[in-house]
């Protein structure tokens, strides 16, 4: 059975007006209204999916992101039934669209962040790649948000400001041309080090001389907004995996979350210095407030739910609460492996390009072997990140916090502990994300209060340990691993 899910409960001492927490995603935006006395009081949802063509192309129409913001907060406050004091916004971090800033009119769609189509340029640039490392913490690569605005500059237009989604949001809800340092830090256009715009990475990509916005912090007031009734601030600022991160309180360095959504996000926190080390993991901001930045180690999957729709599409399931029932069938994936490079390998691999495998078929695999095998690929992929986390921190994960829509899976839960050999910590709260990004909005509204005042208490809903010893583990692992450096072999690099 999937782990019960409850309302966060601030911890004693935050203010007691609620605030509204904005999640605008890949899928579909998400609203809480919470308070921190009585915790979510009201929830709202909207759909925003994005369209998928040939070449990589995945897109979607701004209005129909806009939309979904304000209709998912107009939801949870009609649901709410109450005034809220501030607002709340999350974003997707690599989704960039081309837009006028005197009338805030888009000149494109909204390019998203699995759009593949700057793989060329990248190719172009690849000489300035180590370099743009050292800059910005980042590896050339489609997924973050510059190769996807140079690309815009020199296929669609040459018109208005190429910026992430959140600051066109932003505009269009305050006016203001502002984003996050956090959101900032996906663009590969950000100092790591100064935590400002790079001359140099602004020249690299082309974009020297672009109207950039004014990089803020994560809490604090940019703006006022009357898209929800009366006029409120907008006090909350962050990129959609750093929120969760801070909502599961890995505040410290040497924790970790991972986020199972599209696809897996795995931070952990590394404190006031940035981290720029060899294993593939990217460093970045975590986020900045009062003028202090807090850094992460991230690592991507691809292709977690999406690989999921993908089964489903093709008739093996009939959606994501199928996995524990069809994967339970069976005892084992029955030799069956699957690496769901539906999208290309992310971190440690970084090979975009790559094609996804399934081998070890047979006439007897059935869906229930898909299934199990599609849940380690996601797992054994989650394992390559922990495992460069520990190698770049010196020391191993003692377990791993996750959130997200795959976490109800208790088979894909199991076989994540199973194959990392450590716990872990499903979390209690849904909507993590815009819960970080409502803590967030606390904060910026009433500064006195400490970032652990207004942080959600963190207390699991389920845990699950490994039920495999570490030897079986690693057979597993080493069978992930051939097939992935049998892909490597046969696809090499454009």
């Amino acid at each position: 059975m999937p782990p019960a899910q409850h309302s966060p409960h601030p911890r004693a001492g935050s203010t007691t007006l609620p605030v509204l927490a904005l999640d605008q995603g890949t899928s579909s935006t998400k609203a809480l209204v919470i308070c921190p006395e009585r915790g979510v009081i009201g929830t709202g949802s909207a759909p925003a999916p994005p369209r998928y063509g040939s070449g990589g192309m995945v897109e979607v129409d701004p209005a129909v992101l806009l939309r979904s913001v304000l209709d998912a907060g107009h939801q949870a406050l009609a649901d709410a039934g109450e005034p809220v004091a501030a607002v709340g916004l999350a974003n997707q971090g690599e989704t960039v669209l081309a837009w006028d800033p005197g009338t805030g009119t888009p000149l494109t769609d909204a390019i998203v962040w699995q759009d593949r189509r700057a793989e060329p340029l990248c190719a172009e640039l690849a000489p300035h790649d180590d370099r743009l490392r050292q800059l910005t913490g980042l590896p050339l690569d489609p997924y973050f948000a510059a190769p996807k605005m140079a690309w815009i500059r020199r296929e669609l237009t040459r018109e208005g400001a190429v910026t992430t989604s959140d600051s066109w949001l932003i505009h269009q809800l305050t006016g203001a041309f502002v984003t996050d340092a956090g959101t900032a830090g996906r663009t590969q256009l950000l100092d790591l080090d100064r935590v400002d715009w790079s001359p140099e990475a602004l020249d690299i990509f082309g974009l020297s001389g672009e109207a950039l916005p004014r990089i803020v912090d994560a809490a604090g007031p940019v703006g006022t907004t009357s898209a929800f009734g009366a006029e409120i601030p907008l006090t909350g600022l962050l990129v959609d995996q750093q929120a969760a991160l801070l909502a599961q309180d890995v505040t410290e360095p040497g924790s970790a979350k991972c986020t199972y959504g599209t696809g897996a996000f795995l931070l952990a926190q590394t404190g006031g210095l940035p981290r720029r080390g060899t294993s593939g993991l990217v460093s970045c901001v975590a986020w900045r407030l009062d003028g202090h930045t807090s850094y992460c180690l991230d690592g991507q999957v691809y292709t977690a739910a999406s690989a999921v729709r993908w089964l489903t599409d093709l008739g093996v399931i009939s959606g994501a609460a199928d996995l524990d029932t069809v994967g339970s069938s069976v005892p084992d994936s029955g030799g069956v492996t699957f690496v769901p490079a539906l999208a290309g390998l992310a971190a440690p691999w970084w090979r975009g390009d790559l094609r996804g495998s399934i081998t070890g078929l047979g006439l007897d695999t059935g869906p229930g072997q898909l299934v199990r095998a599609l849940c380690e690929g996601i797992a054994a992929q989650v394992v390559e990140l922990a495992d460069a986390v520990a190698t770049e921190l010196g020391t191993p994960l003692t377990s791993l916090r996750v959130d997200g829509g795959l976490t109800r899976s208790a088979l894909l839960m199991q076989t994540q502990a199973d194959l990392l050999q450590r716990p872990v910590e499903v979390s209690a709260l849904p909507d993590v994300t815009a819960l970080g990004v409502g803590a967030l909005a606390r904060l910026g509204l009433d500064p006195a209060q400490s970032l652990r005042q207004v942080i959600p208490e963190w207390k699991p809903a389920a845990v699950y340990e490994p039920r495999i010893g570490a030897d079986e583990a690693a057979e597993r692992l080493d069978v992930f691993r051939a097939e992935v450096a049998a892909l490597l072999d046969r696809t090499p690099p454009p």
